[in-house]
């Protein structure tokens, strides 16, 4: 998937959370980065096949990373 993953610290939850903008409510917890970014890939996978089995269009990736000045 080309979706840009965006990884971010919770104090509230004591570890990291992964969204994918692009797919509104995909998002994923893990106590490290690196397991926040496989959690996010497996709940991205399954917001996508959950819209084919429902029919629903699968959003195409727009997001895009900001270049840091």
């Amino acid at each position: 998937m080309k979706y840009l993953i965006e990884i971010f610290w919770s104090e509230e939850d004591e570890g990291y959370i992964a969204v994918v903008p692009d797919l509104p409510g995909c998002s994923a917890w893990g106590a490290t980065p690196e397991e926040a970014i496989r959690e996010i890939q497996d709940a991205a996978a399954a917001w996508v096949e959950a819209c084919r089995k429902s029919g629903d269009s699968i959003p195409e990736p727009v997001t895009k990373t900001r270049n840091a000045a």
